[in-house]
């Protein structure tokens, strides 16, 4: 037996689950496929960084969108998710790490935009007053911060779920085809239809991707995490460093959470990824150089998390060039959690308006396929 729908989103991920709330607020039948369980990867091993800072010029509009969205993100899915916009902070260790970034906002604020500032040595520890001495300034996005990745996904599965939106945990897409404007999706012995569909399927997004024709190149990363015991509070932005793979923030409950981008081992077939353990010591090295306090904390869990990762480092979010009703809505490399609450309302326009008001050209996936041109103006800020 076939079952039918309006909308078929591949992947349980957050952004599936924005897009799926999406295009059920707009009236449509959703069902939501998941080859594992809601949040088995990406969105549930993240470290829910809500960052406009150092965001590419291609990713920068719509993640100073999204920031809208999270300062009154209880609006959209009924729970402030734990955000906390406690800042951001990027710190500078040398003299000529400071220039560089000075010369970075001063051109940042010249294109018109105000998220980030430059702070000096004494604003640098009001902010961070247990940082090394050597540390002599850094920018700061004031208004970013930091969610629960959890609360995140059990907020935004509640309110999908509440606005009709069926959900198949255990459904991994085997095979897609297309019958005039319908889409015919095989999960094993399983059967749907539907006229749309979404490719959020994170590090298995490339894989679907070439089922329905488009041949989009993708990586895979592993980013790994640390937590430590709770300890007092010392610290309220997201701290990451000029020159080092080093985010460090502490967590409401007390605890340090430490990553960076450093990663571990994967395997896509089995879905596994494991944590090496002499690259993961990298993030504590990076960790303890620039706040020394922290050297003999008690590590009590590490983790990674499989995604997929474009060449350019910048997020996909855009039609299929060569297939009408197909969304493709992944390659976040490492920062997409900030986006999902504008990405899925930009998905819900594409499909169903065939635009956005979002400015989401740099997004586009045929930028990546075979015998598209580079735009140097895509690529990733220093």
């Amino acid at each position: 037996m076939t079952e039918t729908a309006d909308a078929i989103i591949i992947g349980g991920g957050l952004h599936g689950l924005s897009a799926a709330l999406q295009l059920a607020r707009r009236g449509l039948n959703v069902l939501l496929l998941e080859r594992a369980r809601i949040g088995r990867h990406s969105s549930g091993a993240s470290a829910a960084g809500v960052r406009t800072l150092g965001r590419a010029p291609a990713e920068l509009p719509i993640s100073l969108a999204a920031m809208e969205m999270w300062h009154n993100i209880a609006d959209l899915v009924g729970d402030d998710c734990g955000f906390q916009a406690t800042g951001q902070l990027r710190v500078a260790e040398t003299q000529a790490q400071l220039e560089q970034l000075s010369a970075q906002v001063t051109q940042h604020q010249l294109r018109g935009y105000t998220n980030e500032e430059i702070v000096g040595a004494a604003e640098l520890r009001e902010l961070a007053p247990t940082i090394a001495p050597h540390c002599l300034g850094g920018v700061f996005a004031r208004r970013d911060g930091a969610a629960d990745p959890h609360r995140t996904l059990a907020a935004f599965l509640r309110s999908a779920r509440s606005a009709g939106v069926q959900i198949r945990e255990g459904a991994g897409v085997t095979s897609l085809a297309k019958r005039g404007d319908i889409w015919l999706v095989a999960a094993g012995e399983d059967r749907f239809e539907a006229p749309l569909l979404v490719n959020a399927a994170g590090a298995w997004a490339g894989q679907i991707a070439a089922m329905a024709g488009d041949d989009i190149p993708i990586g895979t990363k592993a980013s790994m995490m640390i937590v430590t015991e709770r300890i007092a509070p010392m610290l309220k932005p997201t701290v990451s460093a000029v020159g080092r793979m080093l985010s460090f923030k502490q967590t409401l409950q007390g605890t340090i959470l430490i990553g960076g981008g450093q990663q571990g081992r994967f395997d896509l077939v089995r879905e596994s990824a494991d944590v090496d353990a002499r690259a993961l010591a990298k993030s504590a090295a990076a960790a303890v150089a620039l706040f020394p306090g922290v050297e003999r904390l008690r590590i009590v869990r590490t983790w990674s998390g499989l995604e997929a990762a474009t060449q350019d480092h910048i997020a996909i979010a855009g039609l299929s060039p060569s297939t009408s009703g197909l969304m493709h809505l992944f390659g976040f490399t490492g920062h997409g959690f900030q986006l999902v609450p504008a990405l899925g309302i930009v998905t819900a326009d594409m499909l169903l308006d065939g635009a956005t008001c979002f400015d989401v050209a740099g997004l586009r996936p045929d930028r990546l396929m075979h015998g598209a041109a580079r735009d140097p103006l895509l690529a990733k800020q220093a």
